[in-house]
């Protein structure tokens, strides 16, 4: 084990082994396979290429040099091209800091029993009068590069939950072609996260149009990881213990605390509200999000369009339902 290793359990390192190819004796060999081919992208800053991180990205793509080089070159690539995104890229950011305060994203304790970590989310929480979805994204991504230090997590992954209980319609029209093209590029194309599961609970009709809409943008492994359980928590339960989940999930632990995550970020801030001004802080966002202009999505339009479930076939309906096993 090198000192690149220091912090896996053993059975993390021989997970690292069986399932991503990571093997000690070439681990410098691998990192500097990858880093010799920044000279390749010479329109992309490279702002990190320590060994450390660019382990990570490799650990993504078990090992696979080119793919983890792919990776590398999307994050840097996707923080170039959202500029006002990152600029005030921080837990105390006014935007940033009320949407983790209101648990997007929150954290379990308790990892799975893959020793995944499950970040959960409550759509209904959105106070749309403070913060935008974009400040939602922004603060799931400081989350994630805040857990991804972690080796362990590194290797193990993340599981998701969004529960989506009494989130209106009105909210729903919000997630426009553009918005959800977005998040898609900074989670799935541009985080160096392994994400064993994404599973939706209590999701209403319009969410089931969004994601027929969403789906063909999704990468095929995506696509196999994501799972509509609807009131059905049973079928969670056979994915995750309900012995660490709370009870809104069904499970045996008490309701989650919203601030939970938000308390370990901001530490002694959590409770000093002295820069929030929703009028300073939804200006920025707002414009982020107007001035977006998705590429591979054509239609302008809000995705909860009714007549989708009429257009869906049966396919796509059976597509929507419960799967109860991962690759």
């Amino acid at each position: 084990m090198t000192h690149l290793q220091a912090g896996l359990s053993p059975e993390t390192l021989e997970k690292a082994r069986l399932e991503l190819n990571e093997n000690p004796d070439t681990l410098h060999q691998d990192i500097q396979e990858v880093r010799d081919m920044v000279i390749t992208r010479p329109d992309i800053g490279f702002l990190r290429t320590d060994d450390a991180f660019i382990l990570r990205f490799l650990r993504a793509r078990k090992f696979q040099h080119f793919e983890a080089f792919r990776l590398l070159a999307q994050y840097f690539e996707y923080r170039q091209q959202n500029l006002d995104m990152f600029k005030s890229f921080k837990a105390t950011d006014p935007g940033i800091k009320q949407a983790l305060k209101d648990g997007f994203p929150g954290g379990l304790a308790n990892l799975d029993h893959y020793g995944r970590k499950i970040l959960v989310l409550f759509a209904a929480n959105w106070d749309q009068s403070r913060y935008t979805l974009v400040d939602i994204l922004r603060a799931i991504l400081l989350s994630l590069e805040a857990m991804i230090e972690d080796p362990e997590l590194q290797v193990n992954g993340f599981v998701l939950i969004i529960d989506w209980s009494n989130f209106t319609f009105k909210q729903a029209s919000k997630l426009t072609p553009s918005m959800l093209r977005l998040a898609i590029e900074g989670l799935q194309d541009s985080f160096p996260a392994r994400f064993g599961g994404i599973h939706f609970v209590n999701q209403p009709w319009y969410i089931h149009a969004l994601y027929t809409v969403i789906r063909p943008f999704l990468k095929e492994k995506t696509r196999k990881r994501i799972f509509l359980h609807g009131n059905n928590l049973n079928s969670l339960h056979q994915l995750i213990h309900p012995e660490i989940l709370p009870s809104e999930f069904g499970g045996m632990l008490p309701p989650y605390d919203m601030g939970t995550w938000a308390r370990t970020l901001l530490d002694h801030e959590y409770d000093d509200d002295s820069e929030c001004n929703a009028d300073s802080y939804n200006a920025p966002a707002k414009e982020i999000e107007k001035d977006l202009s998705p590429k591979s999505m054509k239609r302008s339009q809000s995705v909860v369009d009714p007549g989708v479930l009429k257009r869906m076939d049966k396919n796509e309906e059976e597509n929507m339902q419960p799967l109860l096993s991962l690759d």
